[in-house]
């Protein structure tokens, strides 16, 4: 069930009208927003509900056992049990073809004559994101930041709530839980501000990033040679397409959240604004991010123990932060860069204190310079992320860097008008956003202001949005 569909906005009426009815009684809401997201993810396909409930019973059992064990001894068994079952359920679903596939591409390499078992494993839709928030329900009961809720209903509505239970934001136990297990407060206000968040979602999905999704996927649809001109505008509309597609989730999420009652958390920070890799994970789908900092990069030794375990860790964090995307070396190759500018940029940090200072408005302009620098360096990670392979990866690095052409099978101009003109909107109301550095800052501002904006976007999804309800990106992670 998608939330650019008619049959989400029935499903999302009758849930909103049953949750006012049951107003005074959280409890019995709990239980029908329970039903509700089971019936939202068995939409997709039933079989997979037999996992989430798998997951969620061993996760609930474990953090009881886990915070009543008489010994560390216990602890640590119960603690291997749950990680340790969902990174088997996560691995064999997502993770099962690419390594038995690889492993025989590699011995065949060698001459040995191996074929590999062919399984026809479909993968679960937000799996990825479910299993991390319920193992980190787990986890922060074994480090002793929460204690264990008693209730399964309740335990279960925290890792299948409905809004973000397929592509997040991840959240942590410790901040969603607490809403779960005590009364909502609605208001009109948290509605207003819903309702928003829901519009401005639906806007970067339905009119920037599915139309966008038409001018970059036939560039990486198309096989080499490549025009150097063609991949920099399939680059260029990718990077707005997924962040639209992914923010715009995340937004509509919030919005969910916000009109119940419930506070999910921001994921998405203006991103392409950053200076530095730094910068940027801390404003680029920050639930993962975040995730991978306190449960893998700081338990593996942070930046505590010197410079060259600093980098080491960083490396692995951003490799398997890569491979959380999805079962491909692109995805892999992807983290690894990451990882090589985070580290790159903490050796030549302590440089940067000796560059010449400008003044305010030069320090402006070296800013603008930098932002513009590291957005075309994450532009280039996106040139892997979304390579079908590495090999049209490589073919079309060489046509941007060794075989640049401007000549273009398409109308040229063209292409660079939809593409302008797509992002325009969204490019204003970010600049806006951040020199206010308010997210919400369009809500806030006056009436005029507002219904302008709001009426050009309503202009643009009737005539533009794309409404056949396209998937979004993270749902394939």
């Amino acid at each position: 069930m998608l939330f650019n569909t008619l049959q989400f906005a029935v499903f999302l009426a009758i849930v909103f009208s049953l949750y006012i009815i049951l107003r005074n009684k959280f409890r019995a809401q709990n239980l029908m927003l329970l039903v509700a997201s089971y019936i939202f993810y068995g939409a997709w396909d039933w079989r997979f509900l037999s996992l989430l409930f798998i997951s969620t019973v061993i996760d609930y059992f474990c953090a009881i056992k886990i915070s009543d064990a008489p010994n560390e001894r216990t602890r640590k068994i119960f603690i291997f049990l749950t990680v340790g079952s969902n990174l088997v359920i996560l691995g064999f679903f997502k993770y099962f073809g690419f390594f038995v596939s690889s492993m025989t591409a590699l011995l065949n390499h060698f001459g040995l004559n191996v074929s590999a078992p062919v399984l026809n494993i479909v993968l679960p839709v937000g799996i990825s994101f479910y299993t991390f928030q319920s193992m980190s329900y787990t986890l922060d009961v074994y480090n002793k930041k929460l204690e264990p809720t008693r209730s399964l209903p309740d335990f279960a509505l925290y890792v299948s709530y409905f809004p973000q239970l397929v592509a997040g934001p991840i959240e942590r136990a410790t901040h969603l839980l607490p809403q779960v297990l005590k009364p909502r407060i609605m208001t009109r206000e948290g509605f207003y501000e819903g309702s928003y968040l829901i519009f401005w979602g639906l806007f970067e999905k339905v009119f920037i990033a599915d139309n966008l999704a038409k001018i970059a996927d036939p560039i990486f649809s198309a096989s080499a040679p490549y025009a150097g001109i063609n991949v920099l505008i399939g680059v260029y509309a990718f990077a707005f397409q997924i962040l639209c597609d992914f923010d715009g989730y995340s937004n509509i999420a919030r919005g969910l959240g916000k009109i119940m009652g419930f506070d999910i958390m921001v994921n998405f920070n203006l991103p392409y604004f950053s200076t530095n890799p730094g910068e940027f994970w801390k404003r680029w789908h920050i639930s993962l991010s975040t995730w991978l900092k306190d449960y893998l990069y700081i338990p593996l030794g942070g930046n505590r123990h010197g410079s060259f375990m600093t980098y080491r860790n960083l490396a692995i964090t951003m490799l398997l932060g890569g491979l959380w995307h999805g079962a491909q070396w692109t995805f892999v190759i992807w983290g690894a860069y990451h990882g090589i500018l985070l580290i790159v940029y903490r050796l030549i940090k302590p440089l940067l204190k000796y560059l010449p200072q400008y003044g305010e408005k030069g320090g402006f302009v070296i800013k603008c310079v930098n932002m513009f620098i590291f957005f075309h360096l994450v532009c280039l990670g996106w040139l892997m992320f979304r390579a079908q392979s590495f090999g049209q990866f490589k073919d079309m690095l060489m046509s941007l860097f060794v075989n640049f052409k401007f000549v273009s099978e398409n109308p040229l101009g063209l292409e660079i008008y939809w593409l302008c003109f797509f992002i325009a909107l969204l490019v204003l109301i970010q600049v806006w956003q951040y020199i206010k550095n308010d997210l919400m800052v369009l809500y806030r501002s006056n009436a005029v202001i507002k219904t302008v904006v709001y009426v050009i976007m309503m202009l643009a999804l009737t005539l533009y949005g794309v409404t056949n309800g396209q998937e979004f990106i993270y749902f394939r992670f």
